[in-house]
């Protein structure tokens, strides 16, 4: 069969890839075409030929509502370009992974023109524009969701859904860097023994412009701090970033601020604390290991718009998992060097109080569910096309 799958960030491309794998596994004629990044890309070469994929998301990805309106024009364009590609190819179904904001226009356009649908990890409806709902309904033909609290919530909405596990759990404890040992890990990136923090500044332009010069801050405060001198700072470079975007916040902090590109999870792995910006990244972190603060920030215009839809308690994962706080989160005006400091002081500082977060990421863990979950959503669809 024939699978058209669209992928917009680089957790997507992930959750893409280990879907992908399960497609090939449970089909072995599957034909694949692809948006996506270099994960769902290297699996793809590993079972195919030719040229499946389409667009990488890091051309695309813009943060916020008013960055869209700014690239409608480009926007639309990839609309009718993806679409004409789709229409072309004739898959039995179209796949699309979270990235609700393009997707949701994919999905529409695809199911008019008579493809069958189906939504991977669900649009967050249940922290923001509830309206959408009539959407999912409408234009999508299954939804597989990721989440133990989205369940109820779906039912409360008459949404199909199928739920298999979060496919997290199944890519971090696969991480041939979670299991890199730390001497190996310093060794690699010529880096002293040390005790370092993490520092996770998102994966778009707009998130690591508006995180990086409070994080820059923040490591200057704490390095200047007795007990702290000898300490690291170790950027986890973004896949879709360059060193061009975090060049300015490193000069003049050489000796204790450093970015190293395609490490994050060995980073996250080896840090006494990670300081991280809100996504499914908070969530790998707990699923690693590591106590971690969230931080996020966004331009006046997007916080005020987002203040006014948002739904949802917590804007991390993990809380929402837990229906409580396990860490802390500093969300635009909260988010301040000295907050940060102090966060991150308790947390090195306060044997209690971190070994409360790694238990409550345990229980974490446990409401996601045990392993397999990429395979098993794949054998859905595949039952499904049947």
């Amino acid at each position: 069969m024939r699978y058209y799958l669209i992928a917009g960030e680089a957790s997507g491309d992930l959750h893409g890839s280990n879907l992908m794998r399960g497609l090939y596994a449970g089909d072995p004629q599957a034909d694949i075409r692809f948006w996506g990044g270099p994960l769902m890309d290297a699996v793809y070469r590993e079972h195919q030929d030719g040229d499946g994929f389409v667009q990488d998301y890091k051309s695309g990805a813009v943060m916020g509502f008013s960055q869209i309106i700014l690239h409608l024009g480009r926007y639309l364009g990839r609309l009718r370009s993806c679409m004409a590609d789709i229409v072309a190819f004739r898959p039995d179904a179209v796949i699309l992974i979270d990235y609700p904001g393009f997707n949701f226009r994919v999905a529409q356009a695809a199911h008019e023109q008579g493809f069958k649908v189906f939504y991977y990890i669900a649009p967050k409806v249940w922290a923001s524009r509830e309206g959408r709902i009539r959407k999912l309904k409408k234009y999508v033909d299954k939804l597989f969701i990721v989440f133990p609290f989205e369940k109820a919530y779906f039912d409360r909405h008459g949404v199909s859904y199928i739920y298999a596990g979060n496919p997290l759990i199944d890519a971090i404890d696969a991480s041939p860097l979670v299991q890199q040992p730390r001497e190996a890990f310093l060794s690699a990136n010529q880096l002293e023994d040390k005790p370092f923090i993490g520092l996770l500044a998102g994966s778009r332009k707009g998130e690591v412009s508006l995180m990086m010069p409070v994080l820059a801050a923040f490591a200057d405060r704490l390095h200047a701090m007795p007990g702290y001198e000898n300490w690291q700072f170790i950027l986890a470079g973004a896949p879709s970033r360059s060193l061009e975007d975090y060049a300015p916040f490193l000069a003049g902090r050489e000796s204790y601020l450093k970015v190293i590109f395609g490490q994050t999870h060995a980073i996250v792995r080896h840090a006494e604390v990670v300081v991280v910006n809100s996504g499914t990244a908070s969530l790998e972190v707990c699923l690693i290991g590591t106590p971690q603060v969230v931080g996020y920030r966004l331009t006046p215009f997007n916080f005020n718009l987002a203040k006014w839809i948002m739904r949802a308690r917590y804007i991390s994962l993990g809380n929402l998992i837990l229906g409580r706080k396990a860490f802390k989160e500093l969300i635009q005006h909260a988010l301040t060097p000295e907050n940060l400091e102090t966060e991150v002081r308790r947390l090195v500082e306060d044997p209690e109080y971190r070994s409360g977060m790694l238990a409550d990421y345990a229980e974490i863990r446990e409401k996601l569910g045990g392993r397999g979950a990429s395979s098993q959503v794949a054998e859905s669809m595949i039952q499904l096309l049947k």
